[in-house]
């Protein structure tokens, strides 16, 4: 009897909010209080679920990056 094949892992660029903190390297706590006071990556609503598009986490993590903390300050 020959075993059936072996489903492809389905890929997708949307995360959940759990994977999203996860790339992120935040906690699920952080990106959701982020997502509530509007100073966190750009998300969208699947249905009644929340999903961030990777291009979308990369731009905002991006948007994050100073040079020495005299740049950061002040904004």
């Amino acid at each position: 009897m020959s075993k059936p094949p072996k489903k492809k892992p389905v890929t997708t660029p949307y995360l959940t909010a759990q994977e999203a903190a996860a790339y992120l390297r935040l906690k699920r706590s952080t990106i959701d209080h982020y997502r509530c006071c509007g100073a966190g990556p750009k998300y969208r609503k699947h249905g009644g679920r929340i999903a961030y598009h990777i291009d979308d986490l990369d731009a905002w993590s991006k948007s994050k990056s100073y040079n020495n903390t005299a740049t950061r300050s002040g904004s």
